[in-house]
């Protein structure tokens, strides 16, 4: 028994009154190593001030800051089967939905919205990363396909932010029929004449890019985004060479014609209005 560290430190720290730090109140900056206090991270719509380097940014706040005065009506999370295919590996997929729906405060990765930004009514769809990797499952398939159905009801655009690692594997065959079903959707959309933008976020990877994420009638992306289909290291390993510096992020996408422009995240909420005001022929906001 260490005298000392059992214990004299626990009784000068509990008459220091010392608290323990939680270790989320600092964030480093992947770009430059610099610490940033998360308050100020949060103010700057997860921004990295100084490099301008875009962090994730929870759902939540993405629908907040999106629609006007962060007013929006959030729609219902349809309910489907859980762990159709009693999967289990180092852990139950019921225990892992537990552990990120108590992390996230989710039923599921996706959460969406209905409300206005800049006066245009639009329905907005975005994942959560924190959420199992932002994995398209039954669940995000149907509540993707809902919000869709809303848009078309509602006579209004929808705007898709995904942010995700692919196919939920731990439901096999189930989610991989999520990727025809959401395209359905996309057509359905567009067969009423209704604009659908993709904001491309990172990561945006896997079967989620190989459907209704690259299947919009714009394509914005924010800086340095990693999207592709299966990534850098997989394809380096199966080619046997070495890829270009930036492949597969934003700004190497654009200049090669996969995505048509690439917007910092302050920018989005106005260059979206704006947008849809020109596809749906309504007049220029003043």
């Amino acid at each position: 028994m260490n005298w000392i560290t059992n214990y004299v430190r626990p009784r000068i720290n509990s008459m220091l009154g010392r608290r323990e730090v939680p270790e989320n109140l600092w964030i480093k900056c992947p770009e430059t190593g610099e610490m940033v206090f998360h308050k100020d991270l949060e103010e700057n719509k997860w921004v990295i001030p100084s490099s301008g380097y875009h962090m994730k940014m929870p759902a939540k706040a993405r629908l907040l800051d999106l629609f006007d005065n962060g007013a929006y009506e959030a729609l219902p999370q349809p309910k489907v089967a859980q762990d159709p295919l009693k999967f289990r590996d180092s852990k139950k997929y019921t225990d892992r939905l537990k552990d990120s729906r108590l992390k996230t405060e989710q039923e599921d990765t996706i959460l969406a919205g209905l409300g206005t930004v800049e006066g245009v009514k639009l329905v907005a769809v975005v994942h959560e990363f924190n959420f199992m990797g932002g994995s398209l499952g039954i669940a995000a398939g149907e509540a993707i396909v809902k919000a869709f159905e809303r848009a078309v009801a509602e006579k209004c655009p929808l705007v898709m932010f995904p942010a995700s690692g692919g196919a939920r594997m731990q439901e096999g065959i189930l989610s991989l029929m999520q990727l025809p079903r959401t395209t359905v959707a996309v057509e359905m959309l567009k067969e009423a004449g209704l604009p659908y933008i993709v904001v491309l976020t990172n990561p945006t990877t896997g079967g989620v890019t190989a459907s209704y994420a690259m299947l919009g009638d714009l394509h914005i992306a924010e800086p340095g985004a990693e999207i592709c289909f299966a990534g850098k290291r997989v394809i380096e390993q199966t080619i046997r060479e070495k890829l270009p510096e930036g492949f597969q992020t934003s700004e190497y996408l654009l200049e090669h014609g996969m995505v048509d422009m690439v917007a910092k995240r302050h920018d989005i909420p106005a260059l979206l209005a704006r947008l849809l005001r020109m596809m749906m022929r309504q007049p220029m906001a003043a």
